[in-house]
């Protein structure tokens, strides 16, 4: 009984010698990049997680320079937030962050110079829609109506597309192209939700171009079956 036994436990043995020079090396190899991803992973994340903890130290020192007006500050900070970190979240709102202050101090080129790097480099396409549309707005102040277009053109997310087409019918109003801004206007209008205050005054330069938006049809079958 013991021999059978011993017999039964040498086959398996041999059995499992057998698959194990035949994929031994595999299996090793498989466990080393799983081991070595793994590593790789949570390497990452710190990183991330470190460079992200830098940049809100500098964001924090902006957010201070800018409430305390010191504009020669915020410009340095804001430097210093993308040079170092400009892959994050917090460069890009520190970008809009250094513009606003930059403009409320008189120091438009700067705040357009600040406002374009997040337009170019900023991750979220959120943060590069903000960017785009203020800076559109300050090359418009700037009588920079061709570089304002150039900012409006192209795809927007479409939570922007109606900001963007109200943006696109200022300058092309300040170039006295009526017709092409009426229809810029038209496409914000339509794009904006009707319970929007934004969009009464999309409406008012509706208006003062003679294209004010027709009343919706509901509005106006209500108002006609009210006549006696």
């Amino acid at each position: 009984m013991a021999t059978h036994l011993d017999l039964e436990e040498q086959e398996q043995l041999d059995q499992l010698k057998h698959f194990w020079n035949r994929y031994g090396n595999v299996i090793t190899w498989v466990l080393v990049l799983v081991l070595a991803g793994y590593g790789g992973w949570n390497g990452w994340n710190w990183w991330k997680r470190d460079q992200a903890a830098q940049a809100s130290g500098i964001y924090d020192e902006l957010e201070r320079v800018s409430a305390a007006g010191d504009v020669e500050r915020v410009g340095k900070v804001f430097g210093d937030l993308k040079a170092r970190f400009p892959s994050t979240a917090f460069a890009e709102q520190g970008g809009l962050l250094a513009a606003r202050t930059q403009f409320d101090k008189g120091r438009a080129d700067e705040a357009r110079a600040s406002l374009a790097w997040v337009a170019e480099h900023a991750g979220q396409e959120e943060y590069r829609a903000v960017a785009r549309l203020r800076l559109a707005g300050l090359l418009l102040e700037a009588q920079q109506p061709d570089e304002a277009l150039k900012q409006l053109s192209g795809t927007w997310p479409a939570a922007f597309e109606a900001l963007a087409a109200d943006r696109r019918g200022d300058v092309l109003l300040s170039q006295n192209k009526k017709d092409e801004a009426r229809t810029a206007y038209q496409a914000a209008w339509k794009g904006l939700d009707a319970t929007l205050d934004y969009r009464r005054l999309v409406e008012a330069k509706l208006t003062a171009l003679g294209a004010a938006p027709e009343a919706p049809l509901a509005a106006a079958g209500t108002a006609s079956g009210a006549q006696p």
